[in-house]
């Protein structure tokens, strides 16, 4: 009898929690109204108990056509990251940024390992073969977190009712914007926010055979120090 009034308690708590669960949908724009792409949104609860354990995860920023894709990444804090490089070039990955410092030296395919992103915080990538090459992580420190598509387009799911802190972050943003609070209570939401960017180009492949006859021993340490 115990047993079962446990099962039933939790059926109800995942009923419960399903019912409650809702979703935001954020259309980033810039200042002119053009939609933006690779905005992070993070939803932090305002009340730190409503945040749930974090499981494992696994993401994967790749090194293709000699540039890094995607350009803007976001994971959750304690997220591993694979960097499986897809050109035939060797490439050499770093990161100085305090939040993750590591360095991949050159090599072709797999790396040994994934790379454990265990604080939370923005990391510029680079390669210290092809200084053209950048890319950002971002780690949230909230469960709760999207980065907008080229249509400006960033969905959260899962969302418990409540009120959130929303943090934004670009690359190109002029100003770190100031947070804002939201609350959820319904199944879906839909939002539209603005931010004050310089927009540029993003790193892009150059011409065929550009750092392909590169001697990456007189290139390598160029940067990593």
């Amino acid at each position: 009898m115990i047993r079962l009034t446990d099962c039933l308690l939790c059926l109800s708590y995942f009923v419960c929690a399903s019912l409650t669960a809702a979703s935001l949908s954020v259309n980033m724009t810039d200042t002119q109204g053009v939609a933006l792409g690779d905005t992070v949104v993070e939803l932090t609860p305002v009340t730190a108990s409503a945040m749930p354990p974090k499981a494992p995860q696994h993401y994967e920023m790749r090194q293709e056509n000699r540039v890094f894709s995607p350009f803007v990444l976001a994971v959750p804090q304690g997220a591993k990251v694979d960097f499986p490089n897809l050109d035939r070039t060797r490439h050499h990955v770093y990161s100085f940024s305090p939040a993750k410092q590591f360095e991949l030296k050159l090599y072709v395919g797999q790396a040994e390992a994934p790379i454990l992103f265990d604080q939370p915080g923005l990391v510029a990538i680079g390669c210290n073969i092809h200084d053209y090459m950048q890319a950002f992580i971002y780690v949230a420190k909230s469960p709760y977190f999207a980065s907008s598509d080229d249509n400006g387009l960033a969905s959260i799911t899962d969302l418990p009712t409540g009120e959130y802190t929303i943090t934004l972050w670009h690359p190109w943003q002029n100003v770190q914007p100031q947070p804002t609070n939201i609350i959820i209570n319904e199944s879906s939401h839909t939002v539209t926010l603005t931010l004050d960017v310089n927009r540029q180009n993003k790193p892009s492949s150059p011409p065929s055979g550009f750092g392909a006859s590169f001697n990456a021993s007189s290139h390598a340490g160029q940067h990593a120090k």
